[in-house]
């Protein structure tokens, strides 16, 4: 009798759970974690690793082994590879490090997008975010000391599909641009301390 009990409040618990996705985001997890971190903010710290060693040419390869969530080690098995296109000197068997790090801005505000509008209730059908920036190579080729190697600016569209009014996708990208830790990196300058380890 009692394990059918047993069974009947477990599956009363996953439908719940099943219920409570939203774009295929667990909200109740989602509310449970902020209740957490709230209540201990130590369960809020969230620390990255990654070892990226040259293989040939400009073919580097970035080991993902491991991050941190509050005091739990959690192991990883991820390798991202990194090239040049063949007319920037390399042999175009991987994204270059721009087109990495487009990947990486916009897969976290997209994210970030989505969980906030799952949050809200809102359905969503498509999200693409579209972003471009232009380099200058004299700065890189150190042709003129004045250009910056890097970006001046970058432009990000989003464009979405979903049962929201146009007010509450403002609000979604807002939010996904305030709190996509990527995005506030790169935003905000995020100063690099760098040692030299020769050997």
């Amino acid at each position: 009798m009692g394990s059918h009990r047993e069974k009947a409040d477990k599956q009363e618990t996953q439908t719940t759970r099943a219920e409570a996705k939203i774009n295929d985001i667990d909200t109740e997890a989602l509310f449970d974690t902020i209740d957490a971190v709230k209540a201990d903010p130590s369960k809020g710290s969230c620390k990255f690793f990654a070892n990226t060693e040259w293989q040939h040419g400009t073919v580097s390869a970035t080991r993902i082994s491991r991050y941190r969530l509050g005091a739990q080690e959690i192991l990883q098995n991820y390798t991202i590879e990194a090239d040049e296109p063949h007319d920037l000197l390399g042999t175009d068997t991987a994204p270059n490090p721009q087109m990495l790090l487009y990947a990486a801005l916009n897969s976290c505000v997209l994210n970030t997008f989505v969980v906030n509008a799952s949050a809200k209730g809102i359905r969503l059908d498509s999200v693409k975010l579209e972003l471009e920036g232009e380099l200058d190579l004299r700065g890189f080729l150190a042709i003129d000391a004045s250009i910056n190697p890097g970006y001046n600016e970058l432009t990000l569209v989003c464009k979405v599909k979903g049962n929201g009014t146009k007010q509450q996708y403002a609000e979604c990208l807002e939010a996904g641009t305030k709190y996509s830790p990527n995005f506030q990196s790169i935003t905000r300058g995020v100063p690099i301390h760098y040692r030299l380890d020769a050997q």
